[in-house]
């Protein structure tokens, strides 16, 4: 009989890092069909809350929020290419030049939860930031991306245009910064085990039989 797991998978839509913890995760999850059965929940968490809408070049972010230079940066991208290629998904590093505020991804993020199809949108927006280059802070994608996954398109552009779930989500992230978490991605289970990071398939899959074996 599987056991049942919680995961609270804290993140932000533009975190590369949050792409490879996720597909690692599944991974993982894979591995214990049978006996393991979990619900994730994504969580909010804006690694730059205070971006406009505009956005800012992504190598000037980098530099200004890392100090890294262009070699480091080089060595960084190549990285998480690397890492993304050996879970399945593809990193296009040519494609992706700026970085965007993700307020509003995370508020439909929020209302796709309650609709169901959360984990579909999550990976939709990864993949249209991350392998085709696209805008997460626009409303149009956005929108398209709700009818991608099955969500009503109008319903959607209504969530973005009205401000809702605003409240819920600032909660949501006002509660995980005072639970001690400044960086993603942060993984808990049963709302008791953190694992934090990029970590492999093979790091989830351990822990996860332990805390199923504990349960």
């Amino acid at each position: 009989m599987s056991i049942p797991i919680k995961i609270d998978f804290v993140s932000d839509v533009s975190c590369p890092w949050c792409v490879i913890g996720l597909k690692s995760l599944e991974q993982a999850l894979a591995r214990l069909d049978g006996v393991v059965e979990a619900q994730i929940h994504f969580q909010p968490f804006e690694l730059n809350p205070d971006m406009g809408a505009e956005g800012q070049d992504l190598a000037e972010h980098i530099a200004e929020k890392y100090g890294y230079g262009a070699e480091q940066m080089a060595q960084a991208r190549e990285a998480i290419r690397a890492r993304g290629a050996e879970l399945g998904f593809v990193f296009e590093m040519g494609q992706r030049t700026r970085i965007y505020n993700t307020f509003d991804a995370h508020r439909l993020l929020h209302w796709a939860g309650l609709e169901g199809r959360q984990p579909a949108l999550k990976q939709a927006l990864f993949e249209a930031y991350f392998t085709l280059g696209g805008n997460p802070s626009s409303p149009e994608l956005l929108v398209a991306l709700a009818r991608q996954v099955g969500l009503d398109g109008a319903a959607a552009a209504q969530v973005l245009a009205s401000g809702a779930y605003a409240d819920e989500v600032r909660a949501q992230q006002r509660f995980y910064r005072q639970q001690g978490i400044s960086a993603v991605p942060a993984i808990i289970i049963n709302e008791r085990h953190l694992i934090s990071g990029g970590q492999s398939p093979e790091v989830f899959e351990q822990a996860l039989r332990q805390i199923a074996a504990g349960a």
